[in-house]
């Protein structure tokens, strides 16, 4: 076999091939064995129909369109290895000629990775917010702390902001009440905008007993989207009770015995929190300095998968599970199809440029990942997909996914690498030391570029 590759532009080649014929005798064979066990010819015994009766009786040209289809992904595979080609999906493949008994010239045009040359990316300098925790914060979180702990008591007079009410719905669509548009005892609070626009409005000044109808769009059903007069009839009405903010509120919602201990806690849960989404912030700016500093030359058949895949993910998975269609997502969001599009192009952009540079990253810094790593990695993406730890390991090995996941734990840690030797402020001036938050800003690394380019991630394994 001969082979020569022609370079079509930086990300994508063409290997032209020639395969003396008795190359393909394996192939051949393998044909005639195949045919062999799929045809019956009178006379002769399955399996023992010689090679001569084949070509007279089928045609020798079903043989050789057999043989050839075995031999090309092998021949193809011989070549990409032997111009040492780093490929990206499946190729295009032409028969350019096939002579019996002579040769066989195919071409191949296919993707592949394209050369990058990572610059010195210690000079990198990005602002991240400074972690500042007010009192007004703290307040903020003991209180909604003191709303897990309300208590409500019927009252009897009418209903105000923040009473929970419960009340009784029969929504009509065109005069017909809807057979799923009849519920009883429903709890609701007021001003919480947990059910129909309008509602507040109309059950707001209502004792027990009273009713109220209204016109709303549905939000789900067998109507969802149509407008409906809603009959609403509150049957009691409760208030809700707080608890004092003191020590006994302390004792009761949580392991302090005082105020002052909970909200010092407060305080530094809300640090941690802000620590974290620091680390999250720089990892996300380092690498948009990164990208800007590489030039990436994207294959656009990768580019144009990526797109399919973000697109089909996004309706069929996403939304699907929301209750949406593509239509209604984007009128909520306020965007065109044309945005939308321009959108999805510029993400799947960005995380085939982002898989290059840090995979790049990776071989140039030799680095590793070792089986705790991956583990620590596995076991957050099953929290995250809401599967056990054993469920997600089965499935991960079951898809032939292992080596993704490295790939993502390689990533984080190349980003990692080059935060660390990145400058990074606050934006009071002071310089950021992430060094203690290593494990986080790792695990933040990863996030970072896992949903970017986890899609372009399956197309490379192809």
């Amino acid at each position: 076999m001969k082979s020569a590759v022609e370079t079509l532009n930086p990300t994508r080649v063409r290997l032209s091939i020639e395969v003396p014929f008795e190359e393909l005798k394996d192939s051949l064979d393998a044909a005639y064995k195949k045919i062999n066990q799929q045809v019956t010819v009178k006379g002769f015994r399955k399996g023992k129909i010689p090679a001569r009766v084949i070509d007279q009786r089928f045609g020798r040209g079903a043989v050789l369109e057999e043989a050839v289809n075995d031999a090309l992904p092998k021949f193809y595979t011989e070549a990409v290895n032997e111009a040492e080609l780093n490929v990206l999906g499946q190729p295009e493949v032409d028969i350019t000629e096939l002579k019996d008994g002579e040769t066989l010239n195919f071409t191949a045009e296919v993707d592949i990775r394209p050369e990058i040359e990572i610059p010195d990316y210690s000079g990198i300098e990005v602002e991240v917010d400074a972690i500042e925790v007010s009192d007004e914060d703290v307040d903020k979180s003991v209180e909604q702390l003191r709303e897990r702990f309300a208590s409500t008591s019927p009252v009897e007079r009418a209903a105000e902001d923040g009473d929970v009410v419960t009340i009784d719905l029969e929504a009509k669509v065109d005069g017909e009440v809807l057979e799923d548009g009849v519920a009883s005892g429903v709890s609701y609070t007021i001003g919480s905008g947990e059910l129909l626009e309008g509602i507040d409005e109309a059950v707001k000044g209502l004792e027990a007993g009273g009713e109220a109808t209204f016109t709303s769009e549905l939000k789900g059903g067998s109507a969802e989207g149509k407008e409906a007069e809603v009959t609403v009839k509150v049957t009691q009405v409760a208030a809700r009770e707080l608890p004092s903010l003191d020590d006994e509120f302390a004792q009761l919602a949580s392991e302090f015995d005082t105020l002052d201990e909970l909200k010092a806690d407060s305080r530094k849960r809300l640090e941690n929190m802000k620590q974290y989404d620091q680390a999250t912030q720089a990892q996300e700016r380092v690498l948009e300095k990164l990208l800007e500093l590489v030039e990436v030359p994207v294959p656009e058949k990768l580019l144009e998968d990526e797109v399919k895949t973000r697109k089909h993910n996004l309706e069929h998975h996403q939304l699907g599970q929301m209750g949406l269609d593509l239509e209604k997502y984007l009128e909520i969001q306020g965007k065109t199809v044309e945005e939308f599009d321009a959108e999805t192009a510029e993400q799947a952009v960005k995380g085939i440029k982002t898989q290059f540079v840090l995979d790049e990253l990776v071989n140039k810094e030799k680095l590793n990942v070792n089986q705790e790593e991956l583990t620590e990695h596995l076991m957050r993406r099953a929290q995250s997909s809401g599967m056990s730890p054993d469920q997600f390991a089965q499935a991960v090995v079951e898809g032939g996914q292992v080596p993704m996941l490295v790939g993502e734990v390689a990533r984080g840690k190349a980003l990692a690498v080059v935060v660390e030797a990145a400058t990074v402020k606050d934006t009071n001036g002071e310089i950021v030391d992430l060094e203690d938050d290593e494990d986080e800003s790792a695990a933040a690394g990863e996030t970072v570029e896992a949903d970017a380019s986890a899609e372009a991630e399956d197309k490379n394994e192809a």
